[in-house]
């Protein structure tokens, strides 16, 4: 199993010192990932229905803040040597495709190959509307669309491609990411077209477990889902065995005593939490990544890095 945290991108924890020392810490405990979500503006009404909340009320329309995550991401490749960095997931309709591939690619040949891209549509109809791009409900299909074009661009010499959103030819992108053919694409989603998404175009998926509409945060769940993505493969031609799945709880979290059986996966004991990586390792998944930054209610930053000593060396070094 490997295994990511997220950085906070909002909040005390989200100052340049605080978000290096805590890269940094996980890189030194050997941490195979470090993500940052995406949000270009926070709207100050949102009528959208976040996801992952039972009253689809968005955690950050308090704060208003949000760094700019390709931006953030160069920050932390520098602040570090060897982690990898993952959009934690880019909204991939908000960005110019040409722009955003470009800033992807420079950022994955600055790092020395640790990029991975995580892409998602997005959710917020309202920061689709202030942002000016492609209309919310075409998200999906304009998505489709630019990762093939972000294919194109990163592995062609000679990149051309003609579609309904986007198109270019006779042009130079260069330099080509480090990562060959390309950084790898993770996407972020729990429904029928973010599988069929990861099945046919990317090379992983990316749930969380705590989207109520399309739940997979227990291991039956995820398992059925699972095996959507790989018959949804196998009908595209591609063999599921090579479409990595990638797992995020926002739940993590070590109580000091075992709890119920009808706890929480990944809240417990760290006995249990190291059972519960051991299960879902054999179920196919093989990349954890937890939220451990939302532990510290205040922002305490000496109280994050010890729960990450705490994750490796109470839980990880159990599995």
């Amino acid at each position: 199993m490997q295994y990511g945290i997220t950085l906070p991108g909002r909040g005390p924890l989200a100052t340049p010192d605080n978000m290096a020392t805590i890269a940094q810490k996980a890189e030194e405990l050997g941490f195979d990932s470090i993500a940052l979500g995406d949000h270009i503006l926070v709207p100050k009404s949102i009528d959208s229905d976040y996801p992952y909340t039972e009253t689809g009320e968005f955690p950050g329309s308090a704060s208003g803040q949000a760094m700019e995550q390709i931006t953030a991401l160069a920050f932390m490749a520098g602040a570090t040597q060897k982690i990898r960095l993952a959009t934690s997931v880019l909204i991939v309709p908000h960005r110019n495709p040409l722009v955003a591939a470009k800033a992807l690619a420079t950022l994955d040949v600055l790092s020395g190959g640790r990029l991975i891209v995580g892409v998602g549509v997005g959710w917020c109809r309202e920061e689709f509307e202030a942002v000016g791009c492609e209309p919310f409900d075409e998200r999906g299909a304009v998505t489709d669309e630019y990762i093939r074009a972000f294919k194109e661009l990163r592995t062609s010499d000679d990149p051309t491609f003609e579609g309904k959103y986007v198109s270019f030819s006779d042009i130079w992108f260069l330099p080509k990411p480090e990562q060959k053919p390309h950084p790898p694409f993770w996407v972020g989603g729990e429904s029928r077209p973010a599988i069929r998404r990861a099945a046919t175009l990317c090379d992983g998926w990316y749930p969380i477990g705590n989207n109520p509409a399309f739940p997979v945060g227990t291991p039956e769940a995820l398992q059925d889902s699972m095996g959507r993505l790989r018959r949804t493969a196998e009908r595209a031609g591609r063999n599921p065995d090579e479409i990595q799945i990638i797992y995020r709880s926002h739940d993590y979290r070590i109580t000091g005593t075992d709890t119920s059986d009808d706890r929480r996966r990944f809240v417990g004991g760290s006995d249990q939490i190291a059972g519960d990586i051991r299960e879902y390792e054999e179920m196919g998944v093989s990349y954890l990544v937890l939220d451990i930054a939302r532990l510290s209610a205040d922002g305490n930053l000496e109280e994050t890095l010890g729960h990450l000593e705490d994750f490796t060396t109470q839980v990880a070094a159990k599995v």
